[in-house]
């Protein structure tokens, strides 16, 4: 389960570089980001 948040977390970092570079499309973007960041930390802080 961790391996899988890990993935869906530099998944959604990646989607939130494309669309900031590229589309600059506005919140959804940003939501992304703090859910992927969430993640991270989470899969960090467990191990």
């Amino acid at each position: 389960m961790g391996n899988l948040l890990y993935l869906i977390a530099v998944i959604l970092i990646v989607a939130w570089l494309v669309g900031f570079l590229g589309f600059h499309q506005g919140g959804i973007i940003h939501i992304l980001l703090i859910i992927a960041v969430i993640a991270v930390l989470l899969r960090v802080i467990r191990g």
